[in-house]
């Protein structure tokens, strides 16, 4: 076979192209070169939690070649005005009394068209908050995927939730999927976004909504004594499953009576978003812009990532909240249009209580700071807190 009929590759570490059944033993020379330098330097690496250890304390290699293997997604591009910026611009120009909090920077990824639609909702949304922790938060920039300061691609990120899982986070979690999820086109949920974020240190939480009568049928995946999400029905491969119940269950909240069921998720985000304190210091603003990180949103069948919320004065006195919310199933090109130009832009984004319609929901949330020692052991073992509608 003639060299001009092989397929050929980028090394990821030199940019040399080499045909592509060579790939792996070139990139693997490159390793084993870098290794022995590490070696000669005593040099160190920071792994999650924002420990370092030297080189010679380095157990697992595989964290090595996975820092400089993974790539970003090629198929994002940079846009020339942030998402944020145009949704904060066009909420601005809105008419009428409202008042509308958003995360900071938060770039939008779409699922793609024979890459991951139909099963990589969970993949783009953790890009998502990625995108955001990158740029909003120094401390997680300087853990995330080995400090390179980039969103990976979806397989990188698969690699990374099997390095968590291995590392011990989500242990049971883990072997729904035998501890191997690279390569597979298979759904993920909050349990796996939280998993992976807290293998760098990151503190991000679960918050669980159910239906009471619907919730207390539904079998949970064992995890010791914790309560983790009514999504793990979906992605639960066991026949094995216990009724689980919860210390943190809650059947109102905010003063909502049951029979308000979905306002219930709508007023913890709102609560979430405004922090109250901070709302009232800026109450002279149409649009706020919080500290606050996105929320991975999951119910059946797909996951979003809210990124504010919005109230509005009806003329008849009743106030109306708005979910503002990005969703991989559309195109961002089609979303930048939109917001560049103020038009339609509120059939893609904007969600009220009436759109509701799942019988359970679970959000995921990253808080500030880096957790270490015993904070982070705890970490391992995902909760979660429920509130029952």
């Amino acid at each position: 076979m003639s060299s001009s009929s092989n397929m050929w590759s980028t090394c990821p570490f030199c940019l040399q192209q080499v045909v592509t059944v060579d790939l792996e033993r070139h990139a693997n020379n490159h390793f084993e070169d870098h290794d022995h330098q590490e070696q000669v330097d005593s040099s160190t690496i920071t792994y999650g939690g924002g420990g370092t250890a030297t080189t010679a304390a380095a157990a697992d290699s595989n964290i090595h070649f996975l820092i400089s293997s993974q790539v970003r997604d090629a198929n994002f591009k940079v846009k020339q005005h942030g998402f944020m910026t145009l949704l904060y611009n066009c909420l601005e120009c809105e008419s009428g009394q409202s008042t509308s909090i958003l995360s900071g920077y938060v770039d939008h990824f779409q699922s793609i068209e024979f890459e991951d639609v139909g099963w990589g909702c969970g993949w783009r949304n953790i890009q998502m908050l990625t995108s955001h922790l990158l740029v909003e938060r120094k401390e997680a920039k300087d853990v995330l995927f080995g400090g390179v300061g980039f969103v990976p691609d979806i397989s990188s990120l698969q690699k990374w939730l099997e390095v968590a899982w291995h590392q011990g986070f989500d242990t049971p979690g883990s072997y729904d999927f035998h501890q191997n999820i690279h390569g597979k086109r298979t759904w993920i949920g909050t349990t796996e976004c939280a998993a992976l974020f807290r293998s760098f240190g990151l503190r991000a939480r679960i918050v669980d909504f159910s239906n009471l009568d619907y919730g207390s049928n539904i079998g949970k995946r064992n995890k010791s004594t914790q309560v983790i999400g009514p999504m793990d029905r979906y992605l639960n491969k066991s026949p094995q499953y216990i009724v689980a119940g919860s210390s943190n269950d809650t059947n109102t909240y905010f003063g909502i009576h049951p029979e308000k069921r979905h306002q219930l998720l709508v007023n913890w985000v709102w609560s979430y978003f405004s922090d109250n304190n901070m709302l009232t210091r800026s109450a002279c603003n149409k649009v706020v812009i919080t500290d606050k990180s996105p929320l991975y949103f999951q119910h059946d069948g797909h996951s979003r990532t809210i990124v504010g919320i919005q109230m509005k004065n009806l003329p008849n006195g009743v106030k109306q909240q708005n979910l503002l919310i990005l969703d991989p199933a559309h195109k961002t090109e089609v979303l930048e249009s939109c917001l560049s130009k103020n038009v339609g832009w509120q059939r893609f984004i904007k969600r009220g209580v009436h759109t509701l319609q799942k019988m359970e929901y679970q959000l995921c949330y990253v808080d500030p700071g880096i957790a270490t020692g015993m904070e982070l052991e705890k970490l391992k073992t995902l909760d979660s807190t429920r509130f029952g509608f």
